[in-house]
């Protein structure tokens, strides 16, 4: 502990903020040199997929992960003791890759769940909601302060994690809030945004030149993508502070509330470090915007053990650029798919869309059919040469928000193949689904196979049902049984693990 404290305190001091800013500002310069001059170009697309999920124990609360389950490949530590990460291998965007892909995904969560027993299960959702024993607020809130520096009890003891919490706790005036419908809290640190859990979707995009138009349309597609994803309407019972009409607040809270619970926790600092990203005019803008973003939790290669990175400073500090649409720089899908640049030897990959607005879905099948629709979706959208990036900016955000807020029911905004704007669904997303297949398609699929992969999110429009719109019912069904809200919501939340854990999608729970 002593040591955590004490690397956490070099990275709150005023000389390691300015050597950290200097550092980011020289990588910064070389990577800009490297884009422009065709470094981050590779011989074609590439996916990858990260899926964040959280143990429960038996009785469904809310668990520790045990150590052991992080000991395979692929499996990475998150915030909160309760969180687990699967990193996918990066494949080639091809027909053999996604197969490759979508196996190594499904054995991964399998072989996770086998690891368990009685006492612990791993559960794929965008929200936790039973609280563990002791309750989610004596959870979050128990801390040690020493030396002016916090340490969250139930926050992994990462120093990165440590100097993160503690830069955003010094500048949010000491605590950070959660005002959501039906709450009102604060809390000493922010291990409450481990509330939440999602899914991020990679797409390597092989031509520098091209990444602004990519990177744009992905910003146009959130609303509606994430319309068909929403999966998290309700917090932890034993959270709700402020409701005097229960069966209005079933109402009135987003569908996606896991957007502003993230959103207002990070942001308390007085940044905004999660939001809509802008649109890009260049690649080299992916660079800048990391630069300009607020340093938030600094650290030095020197104090992890120099890999040997060029820019080790900048990587770390884009980590914390949480914009739901993010760029990444470099990464591994380039050893798999070539790196095209004359001295690729010495770059680090490619540039990468990585898809930040999802949650966790709630079985495999529906975690790869949104992956496939994402990744399907951008390159279909490059390939028919659609004209979706003329819509414009704030009716994009607005898409999005409007996603968060009220799912299927959202109004959305979208531009047609021909040119025309339109929020009619039918037309909109007739055109997602068809721009999908029509991407899968130019990697290598047949038609059949292209439509097979995104049929467990097409059969949700079709039926009109997402995982939000199925908990807000079954909440509502078990109050008006005479349960309180908080029972309403563990009891509907048990019902998901159940139906969850039996693997079969989502869209086929209403008959179960």
């Amino acid at each position: 502990m002593d040591d955590l404290r004490g690397t956490v305190g070099r990275a709150l001091s005023a000389e390691t903020r300015e050597t950290f800013d200097q550092r980011v500002a020289e990588q910064a310069a070389d990577l800009r040199g490297l884009i422009d001059g065709g470094a981050f170009d590779s011989s074609g697309f590439a996916v990858g997929l990260e899926c964040e999920l959280y143990a429960v124990g038996g009785d469904g609360h809310l668990a520790t992960v045990p150590d052991a389950l992080y000991d395979a490949d692929g499996r990475t530590r998150e915030i909160g003791l309760h969180n687990i990460e699967l990193n996918s291998t990066p494949q080639p965007f091809d027909a053999d890759g996604i197969a490759a892909h979508a196996e190594e995904f499904a054995t991964a969560v399998a072989d996770l769940r086998a690891a368990t027993d009685d006492e612990t299960q791993i559960v794929a959702d965008g929200m936790w909601t039973i609280p563990p024993d002791g309750g989610t607020a004596d959870y979050f809130g128990t801390v040690d302060r020493t030396d002016d520096i916090t340490v969250a009890a139930n926050m992994y003891p990462k120093a990165r994690y440590c100097a993160i919490d503690n830069t955003l706790l010094a500048n949010a005036g000491g605590s950070i809030p959660l005002s959501v419908p039906g709450t009102d809290h604060e809390f000493p640190t922010i291990l409450v945004e481990s509330l939440t859990t999602s899914i991020q979707p990679h797409l390597q995009i092989p031509s520098t030149e091209q990444f602004p138009r990519f990177f744009n349309a992905a910003i146009r597609t959130m609303g509606p993508v994430l319309a068909l994803a929403t999966n998290s309407p309700f917090l932890p019972g034993d959270l709700y502070n402020a409701v005097d009409d229960p069966e209005g607040l079933i109402e009135r809270t987003p569908h996606e509330l896991r957007i502003p619970v993230f959103e207002e926790t990070v942001n308390s600092a007085g940044y905004a470090k999660a939001g809509c990203p802008e649109d890009i005019d260049a690649p080299t803008d992916i660079v800048d915007r990391v630069v300009d973003d607020w340093t938030c939790g600094p650290f030095l290669r020197e104090w992890e053990g120099d890999d040997g990175d060029p820019h080790w400073e900048f990587r770390h500090k884009y980590g914390t650029y949480w914009r739901w649409v993010r760029s990444i720089i470099g990464g591994d899908a380039s050893e798999r798919v070539g790196n095209t640049a004359p001295d690729a030897a010495t770059t680090d990959g490619a540039l990468r869309i990585e898809y930040r607005p999802l949650p966790t879905q709630p079985t495999p099948g529906d975690i790869l059919g949104l992956h496939w629709l994402v990744v399907g979706l951008l390159r279909g959208i490059a390939a028919a040469d659609h004209p979706l990036t003329e819509l414009a900016w704030a009716d994009a955000r607005e898409s999005f928000y409007n996603a968060v807020d009220d799912g299927l029911d959202a109004e959305l905004h979208w531009v047609t193949a021909d040119g025309e704007y339109t929020t009619d669904h039918d037309v909109l997303y007739g055109e997602v689904f068809d721009l999908a297949e029509r991407g899968l398609r130019e990697q290598g699929l047949s038609e059949d196979e292209a439509a097979e992969r995104i049929d467990p999110i097409r059969a949700r429009w079709q039926r009109g049902t997402t995982p939000s719109r199925w908990k807000k019912a079954r909440v509502r069904e078990a109050m008006a049984d005479g349960g309180s809200l908080a029972d309403a919501i563990a009891s509907m939340q048990r019902e998901y693990y159940e139906s969850s854990r039996s693997g079969e999608p989502f869209a086929e729970w209403d008959g179960r």
